[in-house]
């Protein structure tokens, strides 16, 4: 999912993203190590012969350069971490939240209470930061 940048991206950042972005289109591209690794360091050492330019309108002029060759010559199918978005796993494994634990009964809170013991000390813990933080809680008592 693409969104609109909230923020200025500095010139530096804009650089390094465009480096790790064409990186990930050769993995896409190359299957085999030996092939990728030598697409690599071509990449890097254009990256590198630019390094030093000091005139800003040439370097951003590079940078939109890279980017549409970037475009151009994007993977058709670009390989995609399993559990990023867009991947095969991505969301797949649903991680309950806490307060599930709370319904237990207490048959199945006896088989670990060391682990529920510190977690109502926890508990109580957090109640206290948060009538220190914001003040006692008014739920409950009639207006």
């Amino acid at each position: 999912m693409y969104s609109v940048p909230l923020e200025a991206v500095s010139h530096v950042r804009r650089v390094c993203s465009l480096y790790k972005r064409s990186l990930r289109n050769l993995e896409s591209w190359y299957d085999h190590r030996p092939a990728y690794r030598y697409r690599a360091v071509l990449l890097r050492e254009r990256f590198d012969k630019n390094k030093n330019e000091k005139d800003m309108r040439v370097a951003k002029q590079l940078i939109m350069k890279g980017e549409e060759e970037l475009k151009e010559m994007s993977h058709w199918q670009p390989k995609k971490f399993c559990k990023s978005p867009g991947g095969s796993a991505f969301e797949r494994a649903v991680v309950p939240p806490d307060w599930v634990l709370d319904y237990w009964s207490p048959e199945e809170k006896a088989q670990y209470p060391d682990y529920f013991a510190r977690r109502e000390q926890r508990k109580k813990e957090y109640i206290q930061w948060w009538e220190k933080q914001y003040g006692k809680s008014t739920q409950g008592s009639s207006h």
